[in-house]
């Protein structure tokens, strides 16, 4: 029986990527208050919002695979989500400047019979970054709907001086852990 996969994000990176491995799927974006989690871990953090995403995406039939995620951003012992405005991108990206951070993904696979939770962690140093050049980024629409005001994947590309781990986890989805995990849930490319 062909397993079907649902995308429980309405993240159009995750979506892109996802695509780019030629994985079939259909989105079915959860409705939840992200706020209710309340926790300073990122690890733990992503962890919980993964699987709340997961709870709250319905199976519609035994032959769903569901897949959520949830992405933040840790900067010395500080979540950094996405943005509320200009003034707070400009603040996470100038703490950025010049340092390493981590960004840690949750992700949780569930069907009706099995259910997974990982988390992968990568690194990414950034260079030191002049006020204009923040000044200049957070004009953009770039910083708003990106956990630590970038997108590594587009014009936040010009920041990362080095990258110590997996770059499609800076994205939003560490897909290649992902897809060898959902070979467990009969869920392959086409």
């Amino acid at each position: 029986m062909t397993k079907k996969l649902i995308l429980a994000s309405g993240s159009p990176r995750r979506q892109d990527i996802l695509k780019q491995i030629s994985l079939p799927f259909s989105v079915r974006k959860p409705d939840i208050d992200e706020s209710q989690i309340q926790i300073n871990d990122p690890k733990e953090k992503v962890q919980k919002l993964a699987k709340l995403k997961s709870e709250h995406t319905l199976l519609a039939d035994n032959n769903e695979v569901i897949l959520s995620a949830d992405t933040v951003v840790s900067y010395k012992n500080n979540i950094f989500e996405k943005p509320i405005d200009k003034e707070d991108a400009f603040r996470m990206i100038s703490m950025l400047s010049g340092s390493i951070h981590e960004v840690y993904t949750g992700v949780t696979i569930r069907s009706v019979k099995n259910e997974i939770t990982l988390v992968e962690k990568t690194e990414v140093a950034f260079w030191p970054l002049s006020k204009t050049e923040i000044e200049w980024y957070v004009s953009t629409e770039e910083p708003y709907d990106k956990a630590g005001s970038y997108g590594i994947q587009s014009m936040g590309a010009m920041f990362a001086k080095k990258i110590i781990g997996d770059y499609y986890n800076v994205v939003g989805l560490p897909v290649s852990k992902v897809a060898r995990e959902l070979r467990s849930f009969s869920i392959f490319p086409k």
